[in-house]
């Protein structure tokens, strides 16, 4: 069938969160004098991501939106570290919301406007509709819509999150082309009956951690722009 959709994973995926979270990180430290290193406290927040969202899809406590999340597992980070006092609401609050602006891979935008030419694109991630409507603003980034994983008030890789998608923009999930640099998500896109695509990201987490690599999915590739040759665009 034909791919009339091309679903996008953000974090990792479209933007550098490592960059973008352990900068925004350093300069919050730096201000309050806090001495940790931004690049390795960025990694254990993300590490805290995947357990606080399978407690939601696994009905271990009610629906929160990422932000929530992300600050939950923020506090319980800086008493971890020993610096809860040092760290006041408004920078907590800041640091949150670094989330909220990323930059993206440098073949992403040219490898986006190349791909809308024969496809509709919807941003399709855990980030919450205001977190993802910040980002995609900040970003510049050229998708006909965001499709939060809030809509469906769960999370990916739960499989009502890929049917969501599909529904909403009235196609069926085969004519859904899931795009991440994570085999966990494109596992959960294939088991809801999306097709698959594997953006290898050597550099996602940074410069000491692997990043997912010989990912099992229909098409593999380097950035956007060669997805856009596989996809004949």
């Amino acid at each position: 069938m034909t791919i009339r959709v091309l679903a996008f994973d953000i974090f990792g995926t479209t933007v550098d969160w490592y960059t973008g979270v352990s900068r925004q990180v350093g300069e919050v430290f730096g201000e309050l004098g806090v001495r940790l290193d931004a690049g390795i406290f960025a990694s254990e927040w993300r590490d805290k991501y995947l357990p606080s969202m399978a407690r939601v899809q696994h009905g271990e406590r009610d629906w929160a939106y990422l932000d929530t999340l992300h600050r939950e597992s923020l506090d319980d980070l800086l008493d971890d570290h020993g610096v809860g006092e040092q760290v006041d609401e408004a920078a907590r609050q800041r640091l949150v919301h670094a989330w909220h602006r990323l930059p993206a891979w440098d073949d992403v935008p040219g490898g986006l406007r190349r791909l809308r030419e024969g496809h509709v694109l919807a941003a399709l991630s855990n980030g919450g509709f205001a977190l993802m409507t910040n980002l995609v603003k900040a970003a510049n980034l050229p998708f006909d819509c965001i499709l939060s994983a809030e809509l469906a008030r769960t999370y990916k890789p739960d499989a009502r999150v890929y049917r969501t998608a599909a529904e909403l923009l009235d196609v069926a999930p085969e004519e859904v082309l899931m795009v991440a640099a994570h085999g966990w998500d494109l596992k959960g896109a294939a088991e809801a009956g999306l097709r698959t695509a594997f953006v290898e990201r050597p550099r996602e987490k940074g410069p000491d951690r692997e990043a997912d690599k010989d990912v099992e999915a229909e098409f593999s590739v380097r950035g956007f722009p060669e997805l856009a040759e596989k996809l004949g665009v």
